[in-house]
């Protein structure tokens, strides 16, 4: 419950971070946009509790930013280390800043039992908040973000998934006394998105690719990834696509004023599809590596993993609402079989 009570504050809170301005609600430079992304194995076609279980994150995107100074919230000394980040302080680009809370749940493929499954993923969960700062123009947008959190007990996964099974009357995970140790977590990540072979024609029609390309280092998880995204429809979003939980995912934002959540009134409506391919090379994946500086339960993970995304997206006045459907390959070496969930996004841009 207090993770729940936590996500009511932080997007109460999260449009006052930034200082009060006079606010045109017809462009798009100086509005806000709030998104809140569910992964649910039970979204997929096998509906079964397993491995990565459930996700929550909700992160607010700010207007843009003239420059990171504008965040009063700030220490004075953050504000001169972050002026010396390359590509994200370039004048020539748009500037934003996100912020995220979100937990993720995973569990072993039995839940009903209460021994330690030593060949099946530990029990798990981390909760997190999420800092992103993030430079943009048209054809392409870089992120840096900072995240911090726990994992373990003060998570308070096992209490959520608990009391969700409890509320939708099904069986009560029984193994959470195996689960990975309390430790904190800190975590950097860069990523740069491309939008390239863009097309958008007078009459709605459209598509655009958008490569990306991370680097992550942290206790939680170390490795690089790398992936595209292809989205085909009418009035497709402006934006830099849509993305699973994760680092660098804040990217629903819309850039400009050319984008179907600035058209006139009656005009705003969008329709696509999407498919998208992520591969990720995993150095260290502390949720199958096991805790860092305490002996825990852990399995030998699989050096690659690989997403294979396909989904559709819709647009209604300033909301973007997205529908994934994913096919993720073995996570570590004893896994029993590849793993498929949904996932669901909504965006409001106020």
């Amino acid at each position: 419950m207090k993770v729940r009570y936590a996500l009511i504050v932080a997007a109460a809170l999260l449009p006052f971070l930034l200082p009060p301005t006079a606010v045109s609600h017809e462009k798009a430079s100086a509005s806000d946009t709030l998104t809140i992304y569910i992964e649910n194995d039970a979204f997929g076609f096998e509906n079964n509790d397993r491995h990565y279980t459930n996700g929550l994150k909700l992160s607010w995107i700010s207007r843009d930013l003239t420059s990171y100074r504008d965040v009063k919230s700030l220490p004075a000394w953050m504000h001169r280390v972050i002026e010396r980040v390359p590509y994200i302080n370039d004048p020539d680009r748009l500037r934003t800043l996100s912020v995220s809370i979100g937990q993720n749940i995973y569990t072993p493929e039995d839940a009903e039992r209460t021994d330690l499954i030593v060949d099946d993923r530990p029990y798990a969960g981390i909760t997190y908040l999420g800092v992103g700062l993030h430079g943009r123009s048209r054809h392409s947008m870089d992120t840096l973000e900072l995240g911090i959190g726990v994992v373990g007990p003060d998570s308070y996964a096992e209490d959520c998934q608990i009391m969700f099974h409890k509320w939708i009357k099904n069986t009560k995970p029984k193994g959470w006394e195996h689960q990975l140790h309390n430790e904190p977590i800190v975590n950097l990540f860069y990523e740069r998105k491309w939008r390239t072979r863009q097309i958008r024609k007078p009459e709605g029609f459209g598509f655009d690719i958008i490569p990306h390309l991370g680097l992550a280092v942290g206790n939680a998880y170390t490795g690089a990834n790398v992936g595209t995204q292809l989205r085909i429809g009418w009035n497709i979003p402006n934006d830099f696509g849509t993305f699973l939980i994760r680092p660098g995912s804040d990217s629903s934002a819309p850039y400009d004023n050319d984008d179907p959540r600035f058209f006139q009134p009656r005009k705003r409506f969008g329709i696509h599809i999407f498919f998208a391919a992520d591969g990720r090379i995993v150095l260290r994946d502390i949720l199958l590596d096991g805790n860092t500086f305490r002996d825990s339960h852990s399995v030998k993970k699989e050096p690659f993993v690989a997403d294979f995304i396909g989904g559709a997206g819709l647009i209604i006045h300033r909301v973007k609402i997205t529908f994934s459907l994913v096919y993720r390959t073995k996570e570590f070496e004893t896994q029993r079989k590849e793993q498929q969930f949904g996932s669901i996004a909504v965006s409001y841009t106020f």
